[in-house]
């Protein structure tokens, strides 16, 4: 299953303070050949990115990404909504051990003024953010549509406001720093979410491929979620920013960590990958030419060391701009995908929501109940508050 967390802001004040570093992370691939937009590679060197945005920081994901960001070196803005939250989920006990490059900032991702403000000066950014708009009154109906069976049209979400605020602002810092001779790195990551495009694929292409097309989230689309993620995707690509967009299978937390990830195209990879992996891989593209203009997926293959260094792995995926994946090569993909799934009855397929592959290999129920009565709402992203 996949799992999105709500980080939100509510306030234009700025706090800041420090802390700790935490645990050290140390953590191939089927490849889409292709050609590129020219300068993607155009020198071989630039300084890389020193101070990074955090969207999220205080999601299961954006926490591990933060502490990445600090063993690595990097300077940390980190954009929560919660400054009390903040103090609880990130490391910060008002000891001795402060890390200086940790600046907390409360920031709503639905004003654009509160953003430009907080991404100042930093050199990119890494979204882990999703939810819906603090409309009025759209706690009350969320409960009534639950009552009723319904799923509300939500049409406004930070995850459209804030990515495209903060591609803004960064198109606009680059613009001040510009230099000749860089060498393309993104300058915005965004952690989206594999199964993002299969809603929308046609009755014949989601039988073809009912292993990934008839998975839980895809079959039950919660808040229509999926749809919110890939439209937020489609704001990214067209904003000028060199972006990459990361889409991870299911965040499995007992999944172990430090294993080796396999990176696709064609939203066709079903698997699991644990958190701490998906971290590590949103940093490495923040300073990897390679994954500039590309969407890709990626869940872990137990028993193998991942790489030192994913470049190599995404050198050769398609670019946005090539257009279309064939679909003779999306078929392709999906029928090597299938052979990797985890369990021994390997059928996705039958999954229901809050199932493992190992209790459905053991005839089990999952936590959210039976294939087709599901309880979604549990595992579904709640609106803000």
């Amino acid at each position: 299953m996949y799992r999105y967390f709500l980080l939100f802001g509510i306030s234009a004040t700025v706090s800041s303070f420090h802390f700790p570093k935490q645990h050290t992370f140390t953590t191939s691939s089927l490849k889409l050949a292709s050609t590129g937009p020219p300068g993607v590679l155009e020198s071989s060197f630039r300084q890389i990115p020193q101070k990074i945005c955090v969207a999220g920081a205080t999601g299961r994901t954006g926490i591990k990404v933060v502490e990445e960001l600090l063993d690595q070196g990097k300077e940390v803005v980190a954009l929560v909504r919660d400054l009390e939250k903040a103090k609880e989920k990130l490391p910060c006990d008002g000891g001795e051990d402060f890390v200086p490059q940790l600046t907390v900032r409360i920031c709503d991702l639905n004003s654009e003024k509160e953003i430009r403000k907080a991404v100042d000066g930093c050199d990119a950014a890494i979204w882990c953010a999703t939810g819906f708009s603090n409309a009025p009154n759209q706690t009350l109906l969320t409960k009534l549509a639950g009552f009723m069976g319904l799923v509300l049209p939500f049409t406004k979400g930070i995850d459209i406001v804030g990515v495209s605020a903060i591609a803004r602002a960064l198109s606009n810092n680059s613009k001040e720093n510009e230099t000749k001779d860089i060498c393309r790195r993104p300058k915005f990551v965004m952690l989206s979410s594999a199964g993002v495009t299969r809603p929308q694929w046609s009755d014949e292409k989601k039988k073809k491929l009912e292993g990934c097309a008839a998975i839980p989230i895809v079959r039950l689309n919660p808040f229509g979620i999926l749809d919110l993620k890939a439209e937020s995707e489609d704001v990214l690509r067209t904003s000028g920013v060199d972006y990459c967009i990361f889409r991870p299978t299911g965040l499995n937390e007992d999944w172990p960590a430090e294993q080796r990830p396999i990176f696709s195209q064609g939203d066709v990879a079903v698997g699991r990958i644990n958190r701490k992996d998906v971290a590590k891989i949103l940093v490495q593209c923040i300073d990897t030419p390679e994954a500039v203009g590309k969407t890709f997926e990626a869940f872990s293959l137990e028993g193998y060391p991942p790489p030192k260094a994913i470049g190599k792995a995404l050198e050769n995926l398609r670019f946005d701009t090539d257009g279309v994946i064939p679909e003779e090569v999306v078929e392709a993909t999906y029928f090597a995908m299938q052979q990797l799934l985890p369990g021994e009855k390997q059928d996705a397929a039958s999954l229901a929501m809050g199932q493992t592959y190992e209790q459905l290999d053991r005839d089990e129920t999952g936590r959210l109940g039976e294939r087709g009565k599901e309880n979604a709402e549990l595992a579904a992203p709640k609106p803000s508050l």
